[in-house]
């Protein structure tokens, strides 16, 4: 190769590495996979079972599960749960992974009310976490942080929109959403659970 050539490679190398930096400064998560996050947690604050305020400054740096369910619920909700004990089982130890249990429906599912389905399920309540709030700040939150439901659902009104949803949303240490799952199925459960282990170790 002349010396023409060697020195048109290594500029065109050296070009593609900085690009390469650059995207991983300016793209959040480029780095993980080449795969940009599908959303980020936007603030919030909502109350949990035990009447404690909890922010996002509060799973801050922690590796954690969103999904929305209703103490009341006659469908998805029981078998979706216990699969999401399945998480819990496994993560049940690890100080830097939480699970965030969200009501769809918060006229029903007052504080004691979330309090007394979380003794139901027997968990850790430090590391799942119950949560109630105003409605249109927990539909807004499923739609725009954690993008597991359709913000067009909404076509009437709050009081007539009811959100149900058995998508799971896994968000990583940085705040950013890596993957939404169904919680329904057995093997997107298993997958979670790993990527999960995969982000701890990040």
């Amino acid at each position: 190769m002349s010396k023409k050539g060697m020195f048109y490679t290594g500029f065109f190398v050296l070009l593609a590495v900085a690009f390469y930096f650059i995207l991983v400064k300016v793209i959040p998560g480029f780095s993980k996979k080449g795969v940009a996050p599908v959303s980020f947690v936007r603030p919030f604050s909502f109350i949990n079972q035990d009447g404690r305020t909890i922010t996002e400054k509060d799973v801050a740096g922690k590796v954690y599960v969103a999904e929305y369910f209703f103490t009341t619920c006659p469908g998805i909700c029981r078998e979706m749960n216990d699969n999401m004990k399945l998480v819990y089982e496994k993560f049940r130890d690890e100080n830097d992974f939480l699970i965030l249990s969200h009501t769809c429906d918060p006229d029903t599912d007052s504080v004691a009310q979330i309090k007394k389905y979380a003794d139901s399920m027997a968990v850790n309540t430090n590391r799942w976490i119950f949560l109630t709030g105003r409605k249109d700040s927990l539909y807004n939150m499923a739609r725009v942080s954690y993008t597991i439901d359709d913000p067009n659902d909404n076509l009437v009104s709050l009081e007539d929109d009811f959100m149900h949803s058995q998508l799971w949303a896994l968000v990583d240490r940085n705040g950013d959403v890596r993957k939404i799952y169904d919680g329904l199925k057995e093997a997107e459960v298993r997958e979670l659970i790993a990527d999960a282990e995969k982000l701890l170790k990040d």
